[in-house]
């Protein structure tokens, strides 16, 4: 037991043992969810990051049961059965959670474990997985752009020659042919320019030259893609903002930020659609702390505070399109190239960042995590309007 006194360290400097914080200010300070379950599973103690999680307040939840919180068809109820009966800790990975007050759909891995000599208390704690499945996804998208690079130069040189012959062949037979010729000869030309256009756009992929980066105010980036939008291809559908005000800039491409926020929202208006009466379009912006990504061949390691949010109140995204969302020609659009979410993986990874999408109906929301900028002494730096 420690007298309070100083005690003697290492080179003889004093140094005062600090008083043991309690265990509920370390359960506290955890940053996953956990509850205390006692014998006829009522919720006996839940923490901050639990509060949060199940969007109750702890004086609530311990009024409650586990049922009244989780579905009682859900594995985590079997899970702290199989605690009790084994007296051994337990875990299962992957595990859906639906909560019944939201209906948010969560995936979470749930490690269970009896406390102390009481069998009957069992210990929750649940990891979203959200997080590790992002850093997964991200590499993939990673990849794939990488993989896109080498077949958009390929695609350049091998296909755009001779379509360039092809489309001056079409144009001779045009001029002698009749007027049925002449419809064929202009179907060969208009799908000629399209495979073109394609290919110009996979050459993005392949551009590998340095961009300059800076402050940008990202309130600045999503004001110019609302008014382009709201002129043009979403003019049917009502935009709501809801921005971080003291947001600070973010370390990146104004022009690349435009392109991508602007290919975000012009899918999500193509998936409220042109005839729905009350299409929504939700833009946000807010500072989240604690996520940090290992920066590819480095082991530094970049903080990605910045959450700049576009939602859409469209139908969502199929289940089984999610995994592989943001790869090439993947898309649901008839006259889609799938290539747009590529390019936004692309340039967003290029930033150091994330792209993530949930696919929620009526609330499908894509989300980028980006770099802060600052200043070389680490204070934060103006941001380009």
């Amino acid at each position: 037991m420690s007298s309070g006194k100083p005690i003697s360290g290492r080179g003889g400097a004093a140094r005062t043992d600090l008083a043991a914080p309690t265990s509920e200010a370390v359960i506290n300070a955890l940053p996953l969810p956990v509850l205390t379950v006692g014998s006829d599973d009522r919720i006996l103690h839940v923490n901050h990051a639990g509060e949060t999680f199940f969007d109750h307040s702890a004086r609530l939840m311990q009024r409650r049961r586990l049922s009244d919180i989780i579905p009682f068809a859900s594995p985590i109820i079997a899970l702290v059965a199989e605690v009790r009966r084994r007296r051994a800790s337990v875990s299962e990975y992957g595990v859906e959670l639906v909560q019944p007050r939201s209906g948010l759909e969560r995936s979470v891995d749930v490690f269970a474990t009896p406390l102390g000599d009481n069998d009957e208390v069992v210990v929750l704690m649940l990891q979203e997985r959200t997080i590790a499945d992002k850093m997964n996804r991200q590499l993939t998208h990673r990849g794939a752009a990488r993989s896109m690079v080498a077949l958009g130069a390929m695609l350049a040189h091998e296909i755009k020659n001779p379509l360039a012959g092809i489309r001056g062949a079409a144009q001779l037979l045009e001029q002698s042919g009749n007027e049925d010729d002449r419809l064929l000869t202009r179907l060969i030309c208009d799908e000629s320019d399209r495979i073109v256009r394609i290919v110009e756009r996979m050459e993005l992929f392949g551009d590998e030259r340095p961009v300059e980066r800076g402050s940008v105010n990202v309130h600045g980036v999503l004001d110019q893609v609302k008014r382009s939008a709201q002129s043009g291809f979403a003019r049917h559908i009502r935009f709501v903002e809801t921005y971080d005000p003291s947001l600070p800039p973010v370390l990146g491409n104004r022009d690349q930020l435009v392109q991508v926020i602007l290919n975000l929202v012009k899918n999500a208006a193509e998936a409220v659609g042109a005839d729905a009466v009350d299409g929504e379009i939700t833009l946000s912006t807010a500072f989240r702390t604690g996520l940090r990504l290992q920066v590819p061949g480095s082991r530094e390691r970049v903080s990605l505070p910045i959450e700049v949010a576009v939602r859409d109140n469209g139908p969502g995204v199929s289940a089984d399109l999610l995994p592989d969302l943001f790869d090439p020609f993947v898309t649901t659009k008839a006259q889609g190239s799938g290539l747009g979410l590529a390019l936004v993986a692309k340039i967003v990874g290029d930033h150091g960042g994330i792209v993530e999408c949930d696919p929620v109906p009526r609330r499908t929301t894509f989300r980028l995590l980006l770099p802060m900028s600052s200043a070389r002494d680490g204070r934060e730096s103006s941001a380009e309007l």
